[in-house]
Parts: structure tokens; sequence; C-alpha cells
């Protein structure tokens, strides 16, 4: 249905969600957006949480059934108790079934170029042969992983040769001056052409009613500094979880310093309650989940996180001063994001294999006290693929 004299586009979005909430939030990140062209929107997920957040109009989801990552390679039911082979086969018929009544005129793909264990392989096929009008795009993050690590995986899975056959564009949601996926990952001249650099996707920016309705929310008053950690799902992110409490527990804090965790909703129920009770005696808000992230930034001073592409771009869009402690396992990607980002100026890092409560707190003070150089030096940053993205649909879509 025309919107004010404009086409409605249809575009479907696939988001496999096996492990953590990035991929859902970079996706309904990118949907929030791309609604405007205008457009109606159907995003394929495998998300439990995703009814959590707020869902604007003109988008809509198709739960799959859920898929938990154990290895990299290895993949489990979430929830229904069926073997892995009977749940991917359900996942893989909705897909196709969805492609086939909603008859989109984009096919956007998260990270994955062929999905979860190929699940979306057949769907690829037959939009290039039954409905040559739907343009497939592949979204990638700024960095995978290592490039020994992207390049076996590539070669060994054919992915290389998926994104020359079945894909129209690939988006690199990043700054080729910062890391050049094309060179690093050895992207052949056939791919490489495919590729747009988009720069980061922005977030939302609170207003400051909503801001100040957070402070009210969690008691915070109107002049109380925020500390906010935050370890993104929480699945692993006890170690830094700990490590933090542990360095406040060991120090004074300012008398108008607030510290407010979020564990993640996927921390394993033996540590909540215990990161919970530490929480409380010394005074801090212990929080699982809060389905308006970019408010409780805006409400932050100094973000302490693992360094993931969503809560970078959450934390970068407010310029708030922030250090990284990543994870390295099952990839590095977060380590040299930490890496990139620590040696450009626009964040500070510590290697998980140096982390202690003297480093850590030692790093906390230093952000507390000279933020503002930091906040500062934000205002350069890269933030424009929503934009961009707008753009090449729009160049798409009229065949340019």
């Amino acid at each position: 249905m025309p919107v004010n004299g404009q086409v409605t586009k249809k575009i479907l979005m696939y988001s496999h969600d096996t492990y953590g909430l990035g991929h859902i939030r970079r996706t309904l990140a990118i949907a929030r957006s791309l609604r405007k062209q205008p457009a109606n929107i159907l995003i394929l997920t495998g998300s439990p949480l995703v009814g959590r957040f707020n869902i604007p109009s003109r988008i809509d989801f198709v739960r799959i059934p859920g898929m938990i990552k154990v290895t990299n390679d290895q993949y489990l039911p979430l929830s229904i108790r069926l073997n892995s082979a009977e749940v991917l086969e359900i996942r893989k018929n909705i897909i196709m079934a969805t492609a086939r009544s909603f008859r989109p005129d984009f096919f956007i793909v998260d990270k994955a170029p062929l999905g979860l264990k190929r699940e979306i392989q057949e769907t690829l096929h037959w939009l290039k042969t039954d409905l040559p009008s739907c343009k497939s795009v592949l979204g990638l993050r700024d960095i995978m992983d290592t490039a020994a690590t992207t390049i076996t995986d590539w070669r060994d899975k054919g992915i290389y040769e998926a994104m020359e056959e079945l894909y129209h564009e690939i988006w690199v949601y990043g700054c080729r001056a910062f890391y050049d996926p094309v060179v690093e990952y050895r992207i052949p001249p056939e791919v490489a052409s495919k590729v747009h650099f988009t720069g980061y996707i922005p977030r939302q920016i609170p207003s400051p009613e909503e801001v100040r309705s957070v402070r009210t929310e969690l008691g915070i008053g109107e002049h109380d500094k925020v500390l906010l950690l935050t370890t993104g799902g929480g699945g692993d992110g006890y170690p830094v979880l700990n490590t933090f409490l542990q360095a406040l527990e060991q120090n004074p804090l300012p008398v108008n310093l607030r510290v407010v965790v979020v564990t993640g909703p996927f921390i394993s129920s033996r540590h909540f309650p215990e990161v919970a009770r530490r929480c409380r005696q010394s005074g801090f808000i212990p929080l699982k989940f809060h389905r308006y992230m970019e408010a409780l930034i805006g409400v932050a001073h100094v973000v302490v996180s693992m360094g993931g592409y969503n809560t970078v771009c959450e934390i970068i869009s407010q310029r708030k001063p922030f250090l990284i402690v990543p994870r390295t396992v099952p990839r590095e990607e977060q380590l040299i994001r930490a890496q990139v980002l620590c040696g450009t100026g626009f964040c500070d890092f510590i290697h998980p294999d140096q982390l202690t409560p003297n480093t850590l707190w030692n790093k906390l003070s230093h952000l507390l006290a000279n933020g503002l150089s930091y906040s500062e030096k934000m205002a350069s940053f890269p933030m424009h693929a929503l934009r961009i993205i707008g753009d090449r649909v729009s160049c798409q879509q009229s065949g340019k």
C-alpha cells in the first residue's frame, strides 16, 4: 500500500540469534530506520527476547525455534525437546514459507551468509531463480574474527562462493580505515566489487525526559554520577562482573557515585543470585535486562562493556567514556575491536589476560576523572551507516 504517494517496500530480514543479543539489536536498529523509506519489514529471528523490545509500526517478526550455541559449530535447541536436525528443519521450512508468502523486495541477512547450518541457502536460491526482483544483501559487522580463522572458516564452508553467487551487495557496518575485511579476509575481486562500507550503525539518542525517567525509575539522584557495567547478553560475562565487583568492593567510592550492573538475561542461574547479593550489599543496582538500554547509557558518566558491536555503537552514539574488557572465546572479534578503537583514541581497554581488580580500578579511576577527552574524540567517529544503508536501498530499488 502506498504511503504519502510512495510505494511501500517489503523488506525481509534474517537474524539467526543463537547467542546473546547482538544480532537482533543490530537488525532492529536497521529496521527502525528503513521503515521510513517507507517499508514494511518482517524479521525472521530465533531470539527468545525479541518481544521485550519496543517494536514500532510497520515492523513485525516471525519467531523461529531458538537454538543455543555450544561451540562455534555446535548448536542445540534452546527450549523444545527435539534433536537439532529436527529443529533446523522446522526453522528452514518457516524461513522458506515466509519468503514465498511475503515476496520481499529485499532480503537482508545479518552476519551468517548461509544462515545457521546453511538454513537459508535454499531460500537464497529460490529468491535468485523464482523472485529475481528481490535484492539479497549480506550485512557484516566491522570485524568477524581473526583473519586466519575467518579465511579458513569461509573457505571450508563455501562462503566466498555464496557471496559471489547469491548476493547482490555486501554491506560492512564499519570503517575501512579502521579495519579492512577485504584485505584481512582475502575477499576475491569478484566479491569485493559488491562490498560497501557503511560506517557504524548509530543508535537512538534518548531525550532528556527519557534519561530523567530512568534516573527516577532506578532511584538515582539528579546530581549523582553513574558508573554502568553491561556484559551484553551475559552468557559469558561472569569473569568481568566478578572482577568489577571485587575492584569496587576493595576501594572507597566517591560519595555521589552510583553503580548500575546489567548482567544480561543469559547469565547463569548459579551466578545471578551471587552478583545481585553483592550488588545490594554495596548499594549498587543490579539488573538482568533493561528494555531501553540507550536511556540507561544516557544516565551513565562512564561505561564498562565487553566490546560487542552493538554496545559499542550505543555508547559512542552518546559519546560516553568507556572501557572495554573483551572476550577472546569463541572468537577474538571483541579483542580486535578493542585494540582498534583504543589505538585510534576512542576508548580504553584491558586484555582479559591482564584483568585484575587493581588494573580495573586504576582504569576506572582515570576515566571517571578524565573522560571528557574521550567524549570530544567521539565527535569524529564514523557513525553514518543508517544514511548509507537508506541510500543503498533507494539505489537498488531504482536499479542504479
